[in-house]
Protein backbone atom coordinates (compact mmCIF):
# COMPACT_ATOMS: atom_id res chain seq x y z
CA UNK A 1 0.00 0.00 0.00
CA UNK A 2 1.16 3.29 -1.12
CA UNK A 3 2.37 5.52 2.14
CA UNK A 4 -0.52 8.73 2.48
CA UNK A 5 0.76 12.01 1.29
CA UNK A 6 -0.29 15.44 2.16
CA UNK A 7 -0.15 18.40 -0.19
CA UNK A 8 2.31 21.01 0.74
CA UNK A 9 -0.69 23.20 0.65
CA UNK A 10 -2.94 20.90 2.92
CA UNK A 11 -5.36 23.16 4.99
CA UNK A 12 -4.26 24.72 8.21
CA UNK A 13 -6.94 22.52 10.66
CA UNK A 14 -4.72 20.91 13.52
CA UNK A 15 -3.22 17.63 13.01
CA UNK A 16 -3.18 14.87 15.50
CA UNK A 17 0.63 15.47 15.38
CA UNK A 18 2.71 13.19 18.62
CA UNK A 19 6.37 12.83 18.76
CA UNK A 20 7.87 9.96 17.06
CA UNK A 21 9.35 7.30 19.45
CA UNK A 22 11.25 4.78 17.30
CA UNK A 23 12.80 3.59 14.28
CA UNK A 24 9.94 2.44 11.82
CA UNK A 25 8.32 5.77 12.53
CA UNK A 26 11.33 7.41 11.34
CA UNK A 27 11.48 5.54 8.10
CA UNK A 28 8.21 6.29 7.75
CA UNK A 29 8.96 9.50 7.88
CA UNK A 30 11.99 9.84 6.00
CA UNK A 31 9.75 8.33 2.85
CA UNK A 32 7.48 11.18 3.57
CA UNK A 33 9.71 13.74 3.12
CA UNK A 34 12.65 11.72 0.54
CA UNK A 35 15.13 11.60 2.29
CA UNK A 36 17.58 8.88 3.70
CA UNK A 37 16.03 7.51 7.66
CA UNK A 38 19.62 8.77 8.89
CA UNK A 39 18.77 12.09 8.35
CA UNK A 40 16.40 12.06 10.83
CA UNK A 41 17.35 9.00 13.24
CA UNK A 42 19.28 11.49 15.83
CA UNK A 43 15.58 13.15 16.54
CA UNK A 44 15.31 9.87 18.41
CA UNK A 45 18.01 10.53 21.02
CA UNK A 46 18.48 14.71 20.71
CA UNK A 47 16.83 16.28 22.97
CA UNK A 48 16.99 19.74 20.57
CA UNK A 49 15.35 17.87 18.06
CA UNK A 50 12.19 16.35 17.84
CA UNK A 51 10.18 14.71 15.15
CA UNK A 52 6.51 15.23 14.62
CA UNK A 53 4.44 12.56 13.25
CA UNK A 54 1.10 12.02 12.30
CA UNK A 55 -0.85 8.47 10.79
CA UNK A 56 -1.89 10.55 7.75
CA UNK A 57 1.70 11.19 6.40
CA UNK A 58 2.59 14.74 7.52
CA UNK A 59 5.48 15.50 9.28
CA UNK A 60 7.44 17.89 11.15
CA UNK A 61 11.42 18.19 12.34
CA UNK A 62 11.80 20.64 14.64
CA UNK A 63 15.19 22.08 16.47
CA UNK A 64 15.61 24.30 19.08
CA UNK A 65 18.10 27.24 18.63
CA UNK A 66 18.71 30.67 19.57
CA UNK A 67 18.10 33.75 17.42
CA UNK A 68 20.38 36.75 16.95
CA UNK A 69 18.64 38.43 19.76
CA UNK A 70 19.75 35.63 22.00
CA UNK A 71 16.24 34.25 22.44
CA UNK A 72 15.22 31.18 21.92
CA UNK A 73 13.48 29.24 19.04
CA UNK A 74 12.08 26.59 17.59
CA UNK A 75 12.88 25.60 13.42
CA UNK A 76 10.70 24.07 11.56
CA UNK A 77 13.58 22.46 9.61
CA UNK A 78 11.53 19.80 7.96
CA UNK A 79 8.39 19.57 6.57
CA UNK A 80 5.04 17.99 4.80
CA UNK A 81 1.57 19.22 5.36
CA UNK A 82 2.51 20.99 9.29
CA UNK A 83 2.85 24.39 9.58
CA UNK A 84 4.47 26.21 12.35
CA UNK A 85 1.16 27.43 13.75
CA UNK A 86 0.09 23.90 14.75
CA UNK A 87 -0.76 23.42 17.95
CA UNK A 88 1.38 20.49 18.51
CA UNK A 89 4.39 21.92 17.28
CA UNK A 90 3.57 25.52 19.33
CA UNK A 91 3.18 23.13 22.52
CA UNK A 92 6.93 21.32 21.42
CA UNK A 93 8.37 25.12 21.04
CA UNK A 94 6.23 25.71 24.81
CA UNK A 95 7.80 22.74 26.30
CA UNK A 96 11.54 23.36 24.88
CA UNK A 97 10.84 27.29 26.54
CA UNK A 98 10.60 28.71 23.22
CA UNK A 99 9.64 32.18 22.76
CA UNK A 100 8.93 31.55 19.13
CA UNK A 101 8.60 29.46 16.04
CA UNK A 102 10.50 29.98 12.57
CA UNK A 103 10.00 28.24 9.29
CA UNK A 104 13.42 26.96 7.87
CA UNK A 105 12.40 27.85 4.53
CA UNK A 106 11.39 31.10 5.01
CA UNK A 107 10.88 34.17 7.02
CA UNK A 108 7.94 33.22 8.62
CA UNK A 109 7.46 33.37 12.28
CA UNK A 110 4.81 33.20 14.96
CA UNK A 111 5.06 33.51 18.92
CA UNK A 112 4.80 31.15 20.99
CA UNK A 113 1.50 32.41 22.89
CA UNK A 114 1.18 32.02 26.63
CA UNK A 115 -1.60 30.40 28.16
CA UNK A 116 -5.44 31.35 27.57
CA UNK A 117 -7.01 32.88 30.48
CA UNK A 118 -8.66 29.98 32.28
CA UNK A 119 -5.90 27.52 31.41
CA UNK A 120 -5.64 25.51 34.64
CA UNK A 121 -2.73 26.46 37.25
CA UNK A 122 -0.60 23.70 36.78
CA UNK A 123 -0.27 24.32 32.55
CA UNK A 124 0.34 27.87 33.11
CA UNK A 125 3.08 27.12 35.91
CA UNK A 126 4.51 24.25 33.45
CA UNK A 127 5.00 27.09 30.50
CA UNK A 128 6.62 29.47 32.65
CA UNK A 129 8.67 26.81 34.43
CA UNK A 130 9.75 26.07 30.90
CA UNK A 131 10.71 28.91 29.59
CA UNK A 132 12.41 30.08 33.56
CA UNK A 133 14.46 26.66 32.63
CA UNK A 134 15.92 27.99 29.20
CA UNK A 135 16.84 31.26 30.78
CA UNK A 136 18.77 30.19 33.44
CA UNK A 137 20.33 27.90 30.94
CA UNK A 138 21.51 30.81 29.07
CA UNK A 139 22.45 32.41 32.48
CA UNK A 140 24.40 29.95 33.74
CA UNK A 141 26.38 30.01 30.75
CA UNK A 142 27.45 33.61 30.68
CA UNK A 143 27.98 33.41 34.50
CA UNK A 144 30.32 30.51 33.84
CA UNK A 145 33.79 31.03 36.44
CA UNK A 146 31.96 34.60 37.42
CA UNK A 147 31.42 35.87 40.86
CA UNK A 148 32.91 34.53 43.94
CA UNK A 149 33.05 30.99 45.41
CA UNK A 150 31.88 30.43 48.52
CA UNK A 151 30.51 27.50 50.70
CA UNK A 152 26.94 27.41 52.65
CA UNK A 153 26.38 26.77 56.19
CA UNK A 154 25.53 22.92 54.62
CA UNK A 155 28.95 22.82 53.29
CA UNK A 156 27.24 23.36 49.53
CA UNK A 157 29.41 25.69 47.14
CA UNK A 158 27.60 28.22 46.16
CA UNK A 159 28.77 30.46 42.58
CA UNK A 160 28.36 33.24 40.73
CA UNK A 161 26.17 31.31 38.86
CA UNK A 162 23.21 30.13 41.38
CA UNK A 163 22.88 33.61 41.78
CA UNK A 164 22.30 33.91 38.04
CA UNK A 165 19.88 31.32 37.42
CA UNK A 166 18.07 32.22 40.85
CA UNK A 167 17.56 35.97 39.12
CA UNK A 168 16.64 34.36 35.62
CA UNK A 169 14.45 32.13 36.71
CA UNK A 170 12.24 34.25 39.35
CA UNK A 171 11.75 36.93 36.55
CA UNK A 172 10.14 33.99 34.42
CA UNK A 173 8.05 32.78 37.31
CA UNK A 174 6.77 35.59 38.76
CA UNK A 175 3.40 36.06 36.11
CA UNK A 176 2.13 33.17 37.88
CA UNK A 177 1.02 35.24 41.37
CA UNK A 178 2.17 32.78 43.76
CA UNK A 179 4.51 32.34 46.59
CA UNK A 180 7.90 31.26 45.05
CA UNK A 181 10.61 29.86 47.39
CA UNK A 182 13.94 29.27 45.94
CA UNK A 183 17.52 27.64 47.53
CA UNK A 184 19.34 30.89 47.04
CA UNK A 185 16.59 32.93 49.17
CA UNK A 186 15.05 32.76 52.98
CA UNK A 187 11.91 31.96 52.77
CA UNK A 188 8.28 33.44 52.90
CA UNK A 189 5.37 32.49 54.25
CA UNK A 190 2.88 30.53 52.44
CA UNK A 191 -0.59 30.77 53.83
CA UNK A 192 -2.15 26.85 54.82
CA UNK A 193 -4.24 26.66 51.52
CA UNK A 194 -2.41 28.30 49.09
CA UNK A 195 0.02 26.48 46.04
CA UNK A 196 3.78 27.50 46.32
CA UNK A 197 6.18 27.10 43.69
CA UNK A 198 9.59 25.73 45.03
CA UNK A 199 13.09 25.89 43.00
CA UNK A 200 16.66 25.12 42.99
CA UNK A 201 17.77 27.21 39.72
CA UNK A 202 21.14 24.87 39.79
CA UNK A 203 20.99 21.74 41.33
CA UNK A 204 24.44 19.90 41.07
CA UNK A 205 26.43 23.30 41.63
CA UNK A 206 29.44 20.84 42.26
CA UNK A 207 29.15 19.02 39.18
CA UNK A 208 28.83 22.27 37.30
CA UNK A 209 31.86 23.79 38.95
CA UNK A 210 33.84 20.64 37.35
CA UNK A 211 32.35 20.43 34.68
CA UNK A 212 30.74 16.60 34.96
CA UNK A 213 27.19 16.54 33.88
CA UNK A 214 24.61 16.11 35.13
CA UNK A 215 23.53 19.73 36.80
CA UNK A 216 20.09 20.68 36.70
CA UNK A 217 17.03 23.44 36.91
CA UNK A 218 14.13 22.13 38.94
CA UNK A 219 10.27 23.47 39.91
CA UNK A 220 7.48 22.04 41.60
CA UNK A 221 3.88 23.55 42.28
CA UNK A 222 2.75 22.36 45.29
CA UNK A 223 -0.63 22.37 46.45
CA UNK A 224 -1.95 21.20 50.17
CA UNK A 225 1.63 19.41 50.64
CA UNK A 226 1.86 17.71 47.07
CA UNK A 227 3.67 18.36 44.24
CA UNK A 228 1.63 18.31 41.43
CA UNK A 229 3.25 19.52 38.79
CA UNK A 230 6.93 19.69 37.71
CA UNK A 231 9.71 20.59 35.38
CA UNK A 232 13.36 19.46 35.29
CA UNK A 233 15.85 20.24 32.91
CA UNK A 234 19.20 18.98 32.58
CA UNK A 235 21.56 21.64 31.62
CA UNK A 236 24.05 19.39 30.77
CA UNK A 237 22.01 17.43 28.00
CA UNK A 238 19.46 19.53 27.45
CA UNK A 239 16.71 16.52 28.50
CA UNK A 240 13.55 17.92 30.14
CA UNK A 241 11.45 16.11 32.17
CA UNK A 242 7.68 17.65 33.21
CA UNK A 243 4.33 16.40 34.02
CA UNK A 244 1.40 17.03 36.14
CA UNK A 245 -0.61 15.08 38.55
CA UNK A 246 -3.77 13.47 36.29
CA UNK A 247 -1.82 14.66 32.90
CA UNK A 248 1.18 12.01 33.24
CA UNK A 249 4.97 12.84 32.68
CA UNK A 250 7.04 13.05 29.71
CA UNK A 251 10.89 13.15 28.97
CA UNK A 252 11.52 15.24 26.02
CA UNK A 253 7.63 15.34 24.84
CA UNK A 254 7.45 11.39 25.07
CA UNK A 255 5.33 9.56 27.48
CA UNK A 256 7.23 8.11 30.63
CA UNK A 257 6.78 5.64 33.63
CA UNK A 258 8.41 3.56 36.35
CA UNK A 259 9.44 0.39 36.09
CA UNK A 260 11.18 -2.59 38.51
CA UNK A 261 14.50 -1.62 36.90
CA UNK A 262 17.64 -3.00 38.91
CA UNK A 263 19.51 0.26 39.38
CA UNK A 264 19.16 2.37 42.41
CA UNK A 265 20.18 6.24 42.35
CA UNK A 266 21.60 7.43 45.63
CA UNK A 267 22.86 11.03 46.35
CA UNK A 268 26.30 11.83 47.45
CA UNK A 269 27.75 10.32 50.50
CA UNK A 270 28.83 12.62 53.15
CA UNK A 271 32.61 12.84 53.31
CA UNK A 272 34.54 9.85 54.84
CA UNK A 273 30.62 7.90 54.10
CA UNK A 274 29.78 4.77 52.13
CA UNK A 275 26.73 4.88 50.09
CA UNK A 276 24.32 2.41 51.35
CA UNK A 277 23.22 0.03 48.34
CA UNK A 278 19.83 -2.25 49.24
CA UNK A 279 20.48 -6.06 48.70
CA UNK A 280 18.03 -6.16 46.11
CA UNK A 281 19.73 -3.54 43.58
CA UNK A 282 21.95 -5.08 40.56
CA UNK A 283 23.85 -1.91 40.44
CA UNK A 284 23.77 1.66 41.80
CA UNK A 285 24.25 5.19 40.23
CA UNK A 286 25.62 8.51 42.09
CA UNK A 287 25.24 11.38 40.08
CA UNK A 288 25.48 14.40 42.61
CA UNK A 289 22.62 15.92 40.77
CA UNK A 290 19.23 15.09 42.94
CA UNK A 291 16.85 16.47 40.89
CA UNK A 292 17.98 14.59 37.71
CA UNK A 293 18.17 11.16 40.43
CA UNK A 294 14.35 11.19 40.86
CA UNK A 295 13.46 11.88 37.60
CA UNK A 296 15.27 8.71 36.38
CA UNK A 297 13.25 6.84 38.63
CA UNK A 298 10.12 8.58 37.21
CA UNK A 299 10.80 7.51 33.45
CA UNK A 300 11.99 3.92 35.04
CA UNK A 301 15.68 4.60 33.98
CA UNK A 302 16.32 3.47 37.31
CA UNK A 303 14.41 1.32 40.10
CA UNK A 304 14.54 3.73 42.92
CA UNK A 305 15.79 6.25 44.98
CA UNK A 306 16.51 6.20 48.84
CA UNK A 307 18.25 8.67 51.13
CA UNK A 308 17.30 6.72 54.31
CA UNK A 309 21.07 6.70 54.92
CA UNK A 310 21.50 10.15 56.09
CA UNK A 311 20.51 12.99 57.70
CA UNK A 312 18.13 13.94 54.50
CA UNK A 313 17.69 16.56 51.41
CA UNK A 314 15.62 19.53 50.98
CA UNK A 315 12.79 20.09 49.22
CA UNK A 316 14.34 22.59 46.53
CA UNK A 317 16.48 19.65 45.39
CA UNK A 318 13.60 17.36 45.16
CA UNK A 319 10.86 18.77 44.68
CA UNK A 320 10.59 19.04 41.21
CA UNK A 321 11.73 15.54 40.32
CA UNK A 322 8.62 13.97 43.54
CA UNK A 323 6.44 16.61 40.74
CA UNK A 324 7.23 14.27 37.95
CA UNK A 325 7.11 11.12 40.10
CA UNK A 326 3.48 11.50 41.19
CA UNK A 327 2.44 12.60 37.77
CA UNK A 328 4.34 9.07 36.20
CA UNK A 329 2.24 7.07 39.00
CA UNK A 330 5.39 6.72 40.98
CA UNK A 331 5.28 6.67 45.09
CA UNK A 332 7.24 8.58 47.73
CA UNK A 333 7.28 7.19 51.55
CA UNK A 334 8.56 8.91 54.10
CA UNK A 335 10.48 6.62 57.20
CA UNK A 336 7.12 6.02 58.65
CA UNK A 337 5.64 4.89 55.69
CA UNK A 338 3.81 7.52 54.88
CA UNK A 339 2.78 9.53 52.07
CA UNK A 340 5.79 12.25 51.38
CA UNK A 341 4.29 15.77 52.24
CA UNK A 342 6.19 18.54 51.66
CA UNK A 343 6.27 21.90 54.07
CA UNK A 344 7.26 25.24 52.34
CA UNK A 345 10.71 25.33 54.25
CA UNK A 346 13.46 24.68 52.48
CA UNK A 347 15.91 24.52 55.77
CA UNK A 348 14.54 21.03 56.91
CA UNK A 349 15.70 18.08 55.53
CA UNK A 350 13.20 15.17 54.86
CA UNK A 351 13.96 11.80 54.17
CA UNK A 352 12.12 8.99 51.77
CA UNK A 353 12.10 6.63 49.38
CA UNK A 354 11.59 7.08 45.80
CA UNK A 355 10.01 4.31 43.94
CA UNK A 356 7.57 3.00 41.01
CA UNK A 357 4.67 1.39 43.65
CA UNK A 358 3.99 1.34 46.89
CA UNK A 359 4.36 -2.26 47.64
CA UNK A 360 8.42 -1.53 46.15
CA UNK A 361 8.53 1.60 48.20
CA UNK A 362 7.56 -0.39 51.74
CA UNK A 363 9.91 -3.50 50.67
CA UNK A 364 12.90 -0.94 50.81
CA UNK A 365 11.40 0.64 54.06
CA UNK A 366 11.87 -2.89 55.73
CA UNK A 367 15.02 -3.59 54.07
CA UNK A 368 16.78 -0.38 54.73
CA UNK A 369 15.14 -0.24 58.37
Amino acid sequence: MAEPQLEEGAGPGPLDLRVATGPGQVQAAARVLGVAPGALATALPDPALRLLVDDLGAVALLRREWGADGHAEAVLVRRRGAWIDQPAVLAAASSWGCERVRDGRGDDVRPVPPPPDGTPQADRFLHSAALAATRVEVAVALARDAGQDTTKADGSPSLGADEAAHLAAAHALRPLGVTVLSEERSDRPVPDDQPWVVLDPLDGTGNFRAGLAPWAFSAALVQDGRPVAGLVADLSSGRRWSGAVGAGARRDGVPVQPRDAGTVVAPTAPSGSAVVVPASARRVRVTGCTAVDVCLVADGAAGAWQNLDRSGTHVHDVAGGLALLAAAGGVALGPDGAPLRLRPDTETLIRFVATGTEERARALLRELG
